[in-house]
C-alpha cells in the first residue's frame, strides 16, 4: 500500500501537483534503507536536495564597491565647454557697427510692403502645417471606425 502511495507521489511530483508535506514524505522515503528497486533510480535525486539543502556559501563577499571620480569628470568636462563658450564669443566679437543696415526702413510704405511680405510667407507655412493636422485628424477618425472601444 505505501508502494502504490510512493508511486502515485511521485507522478504528482513530475506533475508539479504535491504539497510540502508530500515532497517530504518523498524525502523521507527515498532516505531510509528500504527503497523499492524500481524507484531505486529516485535516491540519488532526492538525497542530492537533502545535501543541497545544508550546503552554505562560505565566501567573504567585499560590501565596498570601487569609488569612481564622477565629480571630478563632470568639472572638467564644465571647464572645457565653458573655455570653448569663452573662446567662441572672445574671437567672434563683431561688434555691430551703427552705419550697418540692420533691416529698417526709413519709408512707412516700404516696411509695410516688407512686413506683409513676412507675413504672407509665415501664413503659408502655418497653412501648410494646418493641412498636415487636418490628414492627421482624417487617420483618427478612420482609425475609431474601425477600431470602436
Amino acid at each position: 500500500m505505501e508502494l502504490d502511495r510512493i508511486e502515485i507521489l511521485l507522478e504528482k511530483y513530475f506533475e508539479g501537483d504535491t504539497s510540502i508535506a508530500e515532497e517530504n514524505e518523498l524525502k523521507n522515503y527515498f532516505s531510509s534503507l528500504d527503497v523499492a528497486q524500481h524507484l531505486e533510480q529516485y535516491r540519488p535525486m532526492f538525497g542530492y536536495f537533502s545535501q543541497a539543502k545544508q550546503q552554505e556559501f562560505g565566501k567573504v563577499i567585499p560590501l565596498q564597491t570601487k569609488k569612481r571620480h564622477v565629480a571630478w569628470l563632470s568639472v572638467a568636462a564644465s571647464v572645457v565647454v565653458l573655455l570653448g563658450i569663452g573662446t567662441y564669443t572672445y574671437l567672434n566679437n563683431d561688434s555691430v557697427s551703427p552705419n550697418q543696415n540692420l533691416g529698417t526702413y526709413d519709408d512707412p510704405e516700404e516696411a509695410f510692403a516688407a512686413t506683409q511680405k513676412a507675413l504672407a510667407l509665415l501664413s503659408n507655412h502655418v497653412n501648410t502645417g494646418i493641412e498636415s493636422v487636418q490628414y492627421v485628424e482624417e487617420y483618427e477618425t478612420a482609425k475609431d471606425r474601425v477600431f470602436r472601444k
